[in-house]
Protein backbone atom coordinates (compact mmCIF):
# COMPACT_ATOMS: atom_id res chain seq x y z
CA UNK A 1 0.00 0.00 0.00
CA UNK A 2 1.40 3.40 -0.61
CA UNK A 3 1.83 5.91 2.09
CA UNK A 4 -0.39 8.60 0.23
CA UNK A 5 -3.42 5.94 0.60
CA UNK A 6 -3.00 6.95 4.27
CA UNK A 7 -3.33 10.55 3.76
CA UNK A 8 -5.85 13.30 2.65
CA UNK A 9 -5.26 14.37 -0.91
CA UNK A 10 -5.44 18.01 -0.49
CA UNK A 11 -2.23 19.52 -0.21
CA UNK A 12 -2.03 22.06 2.19
CA UNK A 13 -3.20 19.33 5.16
CA UNK A 14 -1.29 19.71 7.82
CA UNK A 15 -0.56 15.70 8.11
CA UNK A 16 0.54 15.50 4.57
CA UNK A 17 2.67 18.47 4.82
CA UNK A 18 3.98 16.76 7.90
CA UNK A 19 5.13 13.78 6.29
CA UNK A 20 6.82 15.20 3.21
CA UNK A 21 8.87 17.42 5.33
CA UNK A 22 12.62 16.75 4.28
CA UNK A 23 14.29 15.05 7.50
CA UNK A 24 17.90 15.93 6.25
CA UNK A 25 18.67 18.99 7.52
CA UNK A 26 17.13 18.74 11.18
CA UNK A 27 19.81 17.46 13.99
CA UNK A 28 19.15 14.81 15.99
CA UNK A 29 17.85 16.97 18.85
CA UNK A 30 15.27 18.40 16.63
CA UNK A 31 14.46 15.07 15.39
CA UNK A 32 14.47 13.43 19.17
CA UNK A 33 12.08 17.15 19.59
CA UNK A 34 9.69 15.81 17.18
CA UNK A 35 9.21 12.38 18.33
CA UNK A 36 8.58 13.31 21.71
CA UNK A 37 5.97 16.18 20.22
CA UNK A 38 4.53 13.48 17.94
CA UNK A 39 4.22 10.85 20.78
CA UNK A 40 2.02 13.66 22.35
CA UNK A 41 0.02 13.64 19.79
CA UNK A 42 -0.22 10.27 19.49
CA UNK A 43 -1.41 10.56 22.99
CA UNK A 44 -3.80 13.30 22.59
CA UNK A 45 -5.44 11.28 19.51
CA UNK A 46 -6.03 8.01 21.36
CA UNK A 47 -7.65 9.98 24.15
CA UNK A 48 -10.29 11.93 22.35
CA UNK A 49 -10.86 8.24 20.74
CA UNK A 50 -11.43 6.75 23.58
CA UNK A 51 -13.49 9.92 24.91
CA UNK A 52 -15.36 9.20 21.93
CA UNK A 53 -16.25 5.72 22.07
CA UNK A 54 -17.18 6.28 25.59
CA UNK A 55 -19.85 8.80 24.62
CA UNK A 56 -21.10 7.12 21.62
CA UNK A 57 -21.28 3.84 24.35
CA UNK A 58 -23.79 5.72 26.92
CA UNK A 59 -25.47 7.08 23.98
CA UNK A 60 -26.24 3.77 22.92
CA UNK A 61 -27.35 2.67 25.88
CA UNK A 62 -29.68 5.64 26.53
CA UNK A 63 -31.09 4.95 23.50
CA UNK A 64 -30.62 0.96 23.48
CA UNK A 65 -29.43 0.38 19.82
Amino acid sequence: MDEDDFFTSKPSDPLTLLVRQDLGPLSVDELNERIEALKAEIARVEQHLADTARHRNAADELFKR
